[in-house]
């Protein structure tokens, strides 16, 4: 099969604005899609989203967009969180959210070309922005090729 779309994805926590920044000036990301329930964070003061999408314009003409039908709920997000919840009872819970609000009729892999999926985790591993690539593409048949950044 033909590789599609390619989407990015990428976190801010533990990283300094030089590397995030130009993490994604190197990959040419077209715009940045903020999955984050709260997009108002305090962990990395350039990722709060006023100041995020001022410098994203400003450095690389980045668009931003939040998108929290892409995010988990509240009470998801603290089970897993703040009352330490396993990983793999969140990742369930997480792609039946999604099932449910039928995220692949609400966007198309024409929309994520070239995007990238902010999140603050780190890592993608245990980060739900992998889990909305991952279920995105086994709903449109494997059509985007994901790149973690």
């Amino acid at each position: 099969m033909a590789e599609g779309p390619i989407v990015y994805t990428i976190g801010f926590t533990k990283t300094s604005a030089e590397h995030f920044f130009d993490r994604l000036k190197r990959a040419s990301v077209r715009q940045i899609i903020d999955v984050r329930l709260h997009n108002t964070s305090q962990l990395s003061g350039f990722a709060k989203s006023d100041d995020l999408a001022y410098f994203l314009r400003a450095i690389d003409g980045v668009d931003y967009i939040h998108l929290p039908i892409l995010a988990p709920e509240p009470a998801m997000l603290d089970d897993y969180k703040k009352k330490k919840g396993s990983w793999k009872e969140y990742e369930q819970r997480f792609l039946s959210l999604m099932a449910e609000r039928k995220i692949e009729e609400k966007i198309s892999p024409s929309y994520l070309a070239g995007a990238c999926l902010l999140c603050s985790e780190q890592s993608a591993h245990h980060c739900h922005r992998r889990l909305v690539c991952d279920y995105l593409s086994s709903r449109w048949g494997g059509s985007l090729a994901v790149r973690h950044l």
